[in-house]
């Protein structure tokens, strides 16, 4: 009588485990859909370009941000179709950027250098996956082209303000992402 009342115990924890996991899953996938669905504002300016970032949320410095990066792998592995994860990869790219000013505003140089550096190797992708979305037959729209080219203008603005305001060792981290920039900027107008 006793094992089974234990075992009825157990199976409810279990179950009350598996919804708070379902909980937690789902409060981590949410919010980036909803960044997806939101329209940005793009304007380009003659002196400074005005392009909304997104809002980086949780900072590498957070102990947290570790679940961010598993939200945003488990994103990336499950989305399938190449416009959506050119999308998706822009949306990580801006919000690497957004970090890397909020993190030089915080006087974090070396999570600043990281951010910028991983924004610009996931904008570097974007180009591969229209490239590949267009042989099957899907071109990205002139809007979603229009965006990557101010998104591009964008973080150079920012690779340049890093070059001002770091001391002069990060130099060559700042140079080299902002060279993967200026191929960026090269493939986009191919598009």
């Amino acid at each position: 009588m006793f094992l089974i009342f234990l075992f009825s115990i157990m199976m409810k924890m279990k179950k009350k485990v598996l919804t708070l996991f379902f909980y937690f899953f789902l409060f981590l996938l949410i919010p980036p859909t909803f960044y997806f669905l939101q329209s940005q504002q793009v304007n380009l300016n003659q002196d400074k370009i005005e392009y909304n970032l997104p809002y980086p949320g949780i900072l590498p410095d957070h102990p947290l941000f570790f679940f961010k990066k598993v939200r945003d792998k488990i994103l990336e592995l499950t989305t399938r179709d190449n416009s959506k994860k050119a999308e998706l990869y822009l949306l990580f790219s801006d919000k690497r950027i957004a970090m890397t000013m909020a993190l030089l505003k915080n006087g974090k140089d070396k999570y600043a250098l990281t951010a910028f550096r991983q924004g610009e190797d996931y904008f570097f992708k974007i180009p591969k996956l229209l490239e590949m979305s267009k042989k099957q037959g899907v071109s990205a729209s002139s809007d979603f082209i229009q965006r990557l080219k101010l998104s591009n203008a964008k973080h150079k603005e920012v690779g340049e303000t890093l070059l001002k305001d770091l001391p002069q060792g990060q130099n060559e981290t700042i140079n080299e992402s902002l060279i993967i920039n200026e191929k960026i900027k090269k493939k986009l107008e191919k598009l």
